[in-house]
């Protein structure tokens, strides 16, 4: 198997290394890893790809590029360029500092790296691990992420239904905020909506007399509602979440059809 991973953290940062860690398992002995990241930190930029711009890209040793760009960018950079002879099986993206439940998988570039994997048509899965007081003063925060993510991975392979669908599945895992040793297991979940938590902003005044907004989250401790993936995070279970990029609601068109 070939798999291409990035992320949204940066090529240098510590969840990247675990999930080269994953992939290498995933993959097998005979699989192949390649890693096309952004080369600096791209957080919070969701599904954003560098129209306007073009995107350098640099070799950094043996199957590792780093590419000044979003995570979207660095799949469309993995798919058509650096891998263009022979496209990979497997996207893989994270593993993001911090959660992407809930809300937060709207602002994610973790999870757009993954959407633009599925829109390419390759099978894709976005990993996050939650922080909390469970593990964020552990010597390694991401050692759930670490021990369960191949074995998530191939579940999720094993398993998932086919593509008959025009938008393809792509899939939101999230570690919760334990140790390993805490972890109660997985739940398929739906994606869940903190309740009257927001991004806000934050001035500052510069020395020079600017003012700057600085952007900040909302509580990450709120429960959602039972069977959602915060839910599931913050009562010790990984949460997976089947998604696609079709962002119609469908629920509503019928009580539309008044207006045509």
């Amino acid at each position: 198997m070939r798999i291409l991973i990035t992320n949204d953290d940066g090529i240098n940062a510590p969840g990247l290394a675990v999930l080269s860690e994953i992939a290498a398992r995933v993959a097998g002995p005979d699989g192949e890893v390649w890693t096309v990241a952004p080369a600096f930190e791209q957080s919070g930029v969701a599904h954003c790809i560098s129209y306007t711009h073009p995107t350098m890209i640099a070799k950094m040793s043996e199957r590792r590029f780093a590419a000044e760009g979003s995570p979207a960018d660095c799949v469309l950079a993995g798919v058509h360029h650096v891998m263009k002879d022979n496209r990979p099986d497997l996207i893989l993206s994270g593993v993001n500092r911090g959660n992407n439940s809930a809300e937060n998988a709207l602002y994610s570039g973790t999870l757009g790296a993954a959407m633009e994997g599925a829109l390419q048509g390759i099978p894709s899965m976005a990993l996050s691990q939650y922080y909390g007081p469970g593990n964020a003063n552990a010597e390694n925060p991401f050692e759930g992420a670490a021990r369960y993510g191949a074995e998530v991975v191939q579940k999720i392979l094993a398993a998932a239904p086919a593509n008959t669908d025009a938008y393809h599945l792509f899939y939101n895992i999230n570690f919760p905020p334990v140790t390993a040793d805490a972890v109660k297991g997985t739940r398929v979940a739906v994606q869940g909506r903190r309740p009257n938590t927001y991004f806000t902003v934050e001035p500052q005044l510069s020395p020079t007399g600017r003012n700057f907004l600085w952007a900040r989250g909302g509580d990450q401790k709120i429960d959602t509602s039972p069977g959602s993936d915060a839910g599931a995070n913050l009562d010790g279970y990984i949460s997976v979440t089947p998604m696609r990029a079709d962002l119609t609601a469908h629920d509503t068109l019928e009580a539309l059809k008044s207006i045509e």
